[in-house]
């Protein structure tokens, strides 16, 4: 869902810009010692992500890497150049999730500098599994996948369709664990890493509250939702957890979001509405496409709702995505006891006449 950006204020006019023009936005000194340096991702509509340095007495830390290509390593470091940096200048990487255009290349950048890596022990717990050893995980994702409906035919397609980005991700392991609440060593910062699940089940934001900053990785953009996934690596309500954790940043004092993608924005408190209220439109089609046909499959009922393009022109890295949001919804529905499902392969859902 795209926001009413008339409703928010846009403070990253030239990333703005640049989206509208579809090109990189520029490397920026946002004062108060911080920079924004947009690292670019290979075959992505997201085009970049928008890599934090935060200053302090010797060096710098990044919130966030990139992905692990040469072309985004290069941008990494022409963007340390700018601001008067160079990679042996990074002290420490404080990565807000483990997916591959954040975690990617903080493994290349400790190489390079000796940097410590953070993240949060819920996504250091599946970060093996998830780029390493992976047959545990497919074998998983197959059943899951049974479970929900998908097709023989779609199958194979669908079990492996994250394979392609294990060569994106530099998968070592974090040097320290942050968990909600703790306060990274960062001397001139006084960050405090926020635990906001959904996303991924360790996602982290930040928050300066001198600076009144939040800087929000992926939990919250201005423009689109945050796909909110259920998938053998998440926990077993995401979208729970991501509604409980907007709840936990809307007590925040913030002037500006700085998120993980697209541009800055001011008025955290609406964008927060908006993406409660699509979550609930999301909820009643889900509701809707069930009256009409009772007893669907997972499958089934992510084919029936509205997505940015027809279904089949969706691939299948981001069918599978798709798929995961729309069962997301249904446990949120089946926790809240509009709905049940059977117990058989694939399980079936169906409307309990509450509501």
């Amino acid at each position: 869902m795209d926001a009413d950006l008339a409703a928010i204020d846009i403070s990253g006019t030239l990333q703005k810009q640049a989206w509208d023009d579809d090109v990189l936005p520029p490397v920026e000194n946002l004062g108060q010692g911080l920079w924004s340096v947009p690292v670019p991702m290979p075959q992505s509509s997201l085009r970049y992500v928008l890599v934090y340095l935060l200053e302090q007495r010797k060096g710098v830390t990044l919130i966030d890497a990139g992905w692990d290509t040469e072309e985004a390593w290069s941008a990494l470091n022409d963007g340390l150049a700018k601001a008067g940096y160079g990679i042996g200048d990074v002290r420490s990487v404080l990565v807000t999730h483990i997916h591959p255009d954040h975690y990617g290349l903080a493994g290349r950048v400790r190489e390079s500098s000796g940097a410590w890596i953070a993240l949060h022990p819920a996504d250091a717990e599946i970060l093996p599994q998830r780029y390493v050893q992976m047959d545990g995980l497919l074998s998983t994702m197959r059943t899951h996948l049974l479970e929900c409906g998908v097709p023989t035919d779609a199958m194979d397609s669908m079990r492996g369709a994250s394979m392609p980005v294990r060569g994106f991700v530099n998968a070592v392991l974090p040097d320290v664990l942050l968990e909600d609440g703790d306060h990274p060593e960062v001397p001139g910062w006084k960050l405090t890493a926020v635990w906001t699940p959904g996303h991924s089940p360790g996602h982290l934001c930040f928050y300066e509250p001198r600076r009144r900053l939040l800087l929000s990785g992926d939990h919250i953009l201005p423009r689109i939702t945050p796909n909110i996934s259920l998938h053998p690596q998440q926990t077993s309500n995401p979208l729970a957890d991501f509604l409980d954790a907007l709840d936990k940043v809307a007590g925040l004092e913030v002037d500006e979001v700085l998120p993980a993608h697209e541009y800055r924005f001011r008025n955290l408190a609406e964008r927060i509405v908006q993406l409660r209220g699509h979550h609930e439109h999301r909820l009643s089609e889900v509701t809707g496409v069930l009256a009409r046909k009772p007893g669907a499959t997972a499958w089934e009922i992510a084919i029936e709702m509205t997505w940015s393009r027809p279904w089949e022109e969706i691939q299948f890295w981001m069918q599978r995505a798709a798929l995961g949001e729309a069962l997301a919804h249904l446990i949120v529905l089946e926790t809240r006891g509009v709905i049940r499902r059977s117990s058989g392969i694939p399980q079936r859902w169906e409307l309990t006449g509450r509501s």
